[in-house]
């Protein structure tokens, strides 16, 4: 099933391999190796998956020690099978030999084996089934939202409040 692939779940990959592996997905990230690095050393766990040697696919989990999340799970195409039709960002559209399952698992195993109590996962568009046969459900009543980081976070000061936000 996994022929010609290794995986491995401890070791944290270097800057430069993950921006090499997210540029040849065309995955519109941070170029920064530094933010990088402090993304892949705030990481809880990391599941990868190589072929020949080259990183192919990474999983991640992030967690606070109650809630975790399935923060990522990106597959090279190429390895994807014919079902992979938009080819965008690594997104797992269709994993036909369980590679990007494989690495999930392992993310899963490894937040449940630290004791969280729930996993999350966002799913954009073709993700969602492949995260629905993962066995997440859809979440009622949620919405995602999202805010530029670089917008400042503080609302106007009220006149009694001695509270400053800085930003």
């Amino acid at each position: 099933m996994f022929e010609d692939i290794q995986f491995e779940t401890t070791a944290k990959p270097d800057p430069d391999e993950l921006l090499a592996f997210y540029q040849r997905q065309h995955h519109d990230t941070t170029h920064s190796r530094e933010k990088l690095k402090r993304m892949a050393d705030s990481t809880y766990c990391f599941a990868t998956a190589r072929h020949r040697g080259e990183l192919i696919g990474l999983a991640r989990g992030v967690t606070d020690g109650l809630w975790g999340r399935l923060a990522e799970c990106k597959l090279d195409p190429a390895f994807q099978g014919p079902g992979c039709i938009t080819k965008t960002d690594g997104r797992v559209e269709h994993d036909s030999g369980g590679v990007a399952a494989e690495m999930a698992r392992r993310v899963m195993d490894a937040l449940r084996s630290y004791g969280v109590e729930r996993i999350d996962t966002l799913a954009y568009g073709t993700e969602v089934d492949f995260c629905e046969e993962l066995g997440f459900r859809k979440m009622r009543g949620v919405v995602a939202m999202e805010r530029p980081a670089e917008e400042s976070a503080c609302a106007a000061p009220m006149a009694s409040s001695t509270t400053e936000c800085r930003g």
